[in-house]
């Protein structure tokens, strides 16, 4: 048995491709490294699914470092052979210094890298090897995948400080037999070197593996498994298929390997949600993981988690009977699906993931995507008139068109550039965004209002510029809200209600309660405290700001309180409309107005009781005001109590 060492690629004759030149291939991309990262190996992946299961592919992403039980081993394996220089092979110090990072890209459920291992061998379409380890800028060979050139497997290299990668893969040979396969790739630059006496140039491209008479074969069979246990490398199990690439000591973006494996599962979310989406009660065609030294980080919920849950619920309009069609009428093409969703929402917490896409407190975007559902980018529409009114939409191109989108786009595969073509296919991409606009135009009823840029601002969104204005002498918590019209805010009866909170950004809240026990009506601070030997008083305590929710998909607002005199008490809601540019309040609305209405009184177990009054047993139990705030307005919600008169 032979073992690996390295062998470095010289200049043929007939000349070959440095490797700066194809580092730079991937050009000068707008998004990080560890973004391009998980979409183009999740893209791989997808397109090298299994055809013969109708199992998801198993995604995983694991960060780790290389322990001493193997490191010596590395040492041992990957410098044999190797280049004498470090400035002509980095890997020599990644490895001499240590400790040595890993980051490991891993599919399961797909066909693995077969075919021929030599690129002159590969005359058939069975070609994954060479098209992954050997050839560049290869087109794609699988109808409607979400690759075109092979240019984004580049991004490993890149992502590697030395340049070098694993590649450790199983898949079936034309006999229908499993082989395990394991091959070492660095991609550097170009340089000259001594070789038998002479001066040689050398490409900068190098293999790792078993040496033949002219070329570095992977290592395959038993051997292959033998030396991935070694390595300590995540092994195949029995009837298992699909490829781990390994990327040697990655370039993290100066975040500590836990926050990495957190960005990389966000990520995951904002750029795979698709995949992750079950329709139809089917399971969904990915299934994603991320570790970090064997630490689960979980892959977030794009139907729990604000504000993919927009685009899982446009996707399902788009896919339903209230998506609608895109057009081009000259020349005539259907260009695709298209829908949307608009929904009352708190700003949200701007995340690293989000700011990568130019998404930060006001969502206003339509996903893109072509028919393998990968999400090429968020193109942003007009903005909505109000901060707290948020839309997605999203848009799949038809799959007769996949080759215009697909053409449209860069290597990395994150934009649709229409001047990149030729017409029509160039109208058809501008038609596409004209046809969404006026889509947006509808969805917003813009066409003779504000539009993006616009000055005016609606009285809810106002609501952080009069914040010192919205308070009151009877315990009012200000937040602003955006109701639809025509929603239902009561229910009959008490009942469990689940929901997830979402925390809102409330404008001048001032604490205190409006104390009715005695009939004088006057004020008691929430921290106030009784003469000694005098009958306490009841009296709330607000817990937190008001917040924003969504029950039922109605969006409510809610205000947690407790009462902390032990004693029976009925609680009232005064509810009112703020008018802060006149420094007012409304509590009798124009005709036909909307004002703010109680949904109910929710107890710590999730019940909600209807009722306009509530008795509450006084202690340390946390209530919450369950309020339907009226459109466009910011709603002033107090809380009042008095003593239950007990026989």
């Amino acid at each position: 048995m032979t073992e690996p060492r390295w062998f470095s690629q010289p200049y043929p004759p007939e000349g070959a491709s440095a490797a700066e030149g194809i580092r730079n291939q991937l050009g000068r991309p707008e998004l990080d490294l560890l973004t391009i990262l998980v979409r183009e190996s999740a893209q791989n992946s997808w397109d090298a699914r299994s055809t013969t299961s109708a199992d998801p592919v198993d995604y995983r992403i694991d960060v780790s470092t290389v322990g001493p039980a193997h490191i010596g081993t590395w040492r041992e394996l990957l410098l044999s052979g190797a280049p004498a220089k470090a400035e002509e092979f980095p890997l020599r110090d990644t490895l001499r210094y240590g400790p040595v990072r890993l980051l490991s890209v891993s599919d399961r459920g797909t066909r693995g890298l077969g075919g021929p291992t030599r690129a002159n061998d590969a005359v058939g379409t069975d070609r994954d090897f060479v098209s992954f380890i050997r050839n560049i800028g290869e087109p794609r060979d699988r109808a409607l995948g979400g690759g075109t050139y092979g240019f984004g497997k580049g991004i490993f290299y890149l992502l590697s400080k030395p340049g070098t990668i694993l590649v450790h893969t199983r898949c079936r040979t034309p006999q229908g037999e499993l082989e395990t396969r394991l091959i070492g790739c660095t991609l550097w630059k170009s340089h000259v070197a001594v070789q038998n006496g002479e001066s040689r140039r050398f490409t900068g491209r190098h293999w790792w593996g078993a040496p033949s008479t002219d070329v570095i074969e992977p290592l395959t069979g038993t051997q292959a498994d033998t030396v991935a246990r070694r390595l300590g490398l995540r092994p195949f199990a029995t009837e298992e298929t699909g490829t781990t690439v390994v990327v040697i000591d990655p370039s993290l973006d100066e975040l500590e390997p836990s926050e990495a494996a957190d960005y990389l599962a966000e990520t995951i979310a904002w750029h795979l949600w698709p995949k992750m989406v079950s329709t139809e009660g089917g399971n969904p065609a990915m299934r994603f993981s991320v570790t970090c030294d064997g630490v689960d980080h979980p892959v977030p919920d794009p139907r729990e988690t604000a504000p993919l849950d927009m685009f899982v619920s446009a996707y399902e309009v788009m896919k339903g009977a209230d998506g609608s069609d895109l057009q081009c009428f000259k020349p005539k093409r259907h260009l695709g699906r298209f829908g949307a969703v608009k929904r009352i929402r708190p700003p949200l917490e701007p995340s690293r993931a989000g700011r990568m896409l130019n998404i930060e407190s006001l969502v206003h975007h339509v996903c893109l995507m072509r028919p393998a559902e990968l999400v090429v980018t968020y193109r942003p529409g007009p903005k909505p008139p109000s901060e707290n009114l948020a839309y997605a939409g999203v848009f799949r191109a038809d799959e007769s068109m996949d080759e215009v989108y697909a053409k449209a786009e860069p290597p990395t595969h994150d934009a649709w550039n229409p001047q990149s073509l030729e017409r029509p296919e160039s109208t058809y991409v501008h038609t596409t965004f004209r046809r969404i606009d006026e889509a947006l135009d509808q969805l917003l009823s813009l066409g003779g209002g504000a539009r993006a840029g616009s000055r005016s601002v609606a009285l809810g969104a106002a609501s952080t510029l009069f914040s010192g204005l919205v308070g009151g002498a009877w315990g009012i918590g200000g937040a602003t809200a955006y109701s639809k019209p025509g929603s239902t805010a009561t229910r009959a009866g008490a009942q469990e209600i689940a929901g997830k909170k979402k925390r809102a950004t409330a404008g001048g809240i001032t604490r205190g309660a409006w104390n009715a026990s005695e009939g004088d009506g006057t004020f008691a601070d929430a921290g106030e405290t009784d003469a000694p030997g005098r009958r306490r008083r009841p009296r709330v305590q607000y817990v937190g700001d008001p917040y924003f929710d969504d029950r039922d998909d109605v969006t409510v607002l809610v205000q947690e309180f407790r009462l902390p005199v032990s004693m029976p008490q009925r609680v009232h809601v005064d509810l009112a409309v703020a008018l802060p540019g006149v420094g007012g309040r409304e509590t009798d609305p124009p005709i036909g107005a909307h004002m703010p209405t109680l949904v109910g009184w929710e107890d710590t177990d999730g019940r909600l009781y209807t009722t306009e009054t509530c008795v509450i047993e006084g202690g340390e139990s946390v209530w919450r005001a369950v309020v339907q705030p009226a459109p466009d307005t910011m709603t002033e919600i107090g809380i009042r109590v008095e003593a239950v008169s007990t026989p």
